[in-house]
């Protein structure tokens, strides 16, 4: 059994981040709602807690708490944020509204050394935090000390060395917090004692052990969706279970251009894995004519692509299981841990369970896991980097990048653009620095004039963004004569559309996705 570390949701934007951050000090870490967390402690592995941020106030009537057992338990507590302030209302401090709201960047002072900060900062020094707080701690409980402290938040940093209790006013999980990722591998690896042994290659062999478990001998049926998920997750289980497994891609037409014929000679061909290709793209369109409302596309789309599996399903027959490329974040958002909107939001994913109509039991090697630990895990399974690396393409497809009624003409032009600013992007070498990119195809239309002729054409948006995590973003800073030139391009060759501009908008914390 691995090292497990603990994480109790407080409904922060910015939890999972804390997950990643454990996860790359090679430590397996599992996030837990404060209202389940009591169940968790009995873990077996289990070497440590974090104590989340969130929105709430300590000082509120019926405020979120962790479990009393946390403090008793025995084991390394690390509060952030909202986890340093209940802490310490639990322990016998308190924690008041503040007239200083504190957002953004901060500097601390180290006051006193302790294990959290050993080998990263000393006695003395000034450190870049991120700090997201309207309240303030005014009293910490007895047996701790004051180790770090900024301008407005004079208790930054606490411990209790002699409990290993620690606690941080700043988010130590976000990457404006410079040196925060090597805190929090201090307090998995030191201060818990976790071995640091989780990696790619312990997960797969341990994952193809438990879908031989849970399958047996019984047949298996695979949804593609022509990403890198559900590919990782095909090939998974075919290295398990073999000839046991059938996939089924369901083509709704909206893929990028060429995408669907990828995946088919990759599945057919390069792993000779038993594949169904159903083209039902008119089926798809006709479903959406009339439909602009995002959210009605998402759902149109998700009801029909259920509806065309279960008939392609009955087909094979004889399966007992459903595959799905369910993703650790898909689980986290789609449940609402803290009342809040992440069940609307994750609309689009069926991480809640399948249709009782379709009698089978579901195989989600991936749920565990995050998009980037996803394709390492394609890496270690043998598939080609230039899949594996594909920028996250959405399951709705074009259709949410096509703001407004989706149709043929629409989906040509965009494919056309979207395939344009991508091959530019690969020639000038930036494909891979680049966190996602893709076109838009905007419902405005611009006056011009194109050679001697007046025109009266489409707007496309590019879109393009960095990240390590998907969960912040900032725009890409391309040369001003990249962008000419990929404008040129897609005037020049893709007729309907006069005009191209570059969204700059960032990804805050918080917005789970672009689309």
């Amino acid at each position: 059994m691995q090292d497990r570390i603990l994480i109790v949701d407080f409904g922060s934007q910015v939890t999972q981040l804390i997950a990643r951050r454990v996860r790359e000090a090679g430590v397996y870490s599992e996030i837990v709602p404060f209202q389940a967390a009591e169940k968790a402690l009995d873990w077996p592995g289990l070497k440590g807690i974090i104590l989340s941020g969130g929105p709430a106030s300590v000082h509120e009537g019926g405020s979120p708490r962790a479990p009393d057992r946390v403090f008793t338990r025995g084991l390394p507590v690390l509060g952030i944020c909202y986890g340093e302030q209940t802490m310490c209302a639990q322990l016998g401090g308190s924690v008041e509204p503040s007239g200083h709201r504190e957002f953004g960047k901060a500097f601390v002072e180290v006051k006193e050394p302790n294990a959290l900060f050993d080998g990263v900062w000393n006695r003395g020094e000034r450190h870049q935090v991120w700090m997201s707080h309207g309240d303030r701690i005014t009293a910490i409980p007895r047996s701790f000390k004051v180790v770090a402290a900024t301008e407005g938040a004079p208790f930054a940093a606490i411990a209790d060395e002699t409990r290993q209790f620690y606690a941080t006013q700043f988010h130590m999980e976000v990457v404006h917090t410079p040196d925060g990722a090597r805190l929090l591998a201090n307090f998995v690896r030191e201060i818990c004692g976790c071995k640091g042994t989780w990696s790619m290659a312990s997960f797969k062999a341990e994952m193809i052990a438990r879908i031989k478990k849970q399958v047996g001998f019984e047949r298996v049926i695979c949804g593609l969706s022509g990403g890198v998920d559900s590919a990782v997750t095909a090939v998974l289980i075919h290295e398990a279970i073999g000839e046991q497994l059938t996939c089924i891609f369901v083509d709704h037409g909206l893929m990028r251009l060429n995408e669907a014929d990828e995946v088919v000679q990759l599945f057919r061909k390069a792993y000779n894995i038993p594949l169904v290709h159903v083209d039902a793209s008119r089926q798809f369109l006709a479903a959406l004519e009339g439909i602009s409302d995002p959210e009605a596309k998402r759902k149109t789309i998700g009801k029909l692509f259920i509806e065309v599996f279960e008939v392609e399903a009955k087909k094979v027959g004889g399966a007992a299981f459903l595959a799905q490329g369910t993703l650790y974040p898909d689980v986290i958002e789609s449940v609402s841990f803290t009342g809040g909107p992440s069940v609307t939001i994750k609309s689009h994913h069926n991480v809640g369970g399948l249709p009782e109509r379709m009698h089978m039991k579901l195989v989600e090697p991936l749920r565990e896991l995050f998009k980037d630990e996803v394709r390492l895990l394609g890496q270690e399974l043998g598939l080609p980097q230039h899949f594996v690396g594909r920028h996250p393409f959405p399951g709705p497809g074009l259709a949410i990048r096509i703001p407004g009624e989706v149709g043929p003409e629409a989906l040509d032009l965009l494919r056309r653009a979207d395939r344009i600013y991508l091959d530019e992007i690969r020639k000038a070498g930036l494909y891979d620095a680049i966190w996602q990119a893709f076109a838009v195809l905007t419902p405005v239309r611009s006056v011009g004039v194109m050679g001697d002729a007046r025109t009266y054409d489409r707007v496309l948006a590019l879109r393009a963004v960095t990240s390590t995590d998907g969960m912040t973003a900032e725009s890409f800073p391309f040369d001003h004569s990249f962008l000419t030139h990929v404008a040129t391009r897609i005037i020049n060759e893709v007729k309907g559309i006069s005009r191209v501009v570059y969204d700059v908008t960032s990804k805050p914390p918080g917005t789970i996705e672009w689309e």
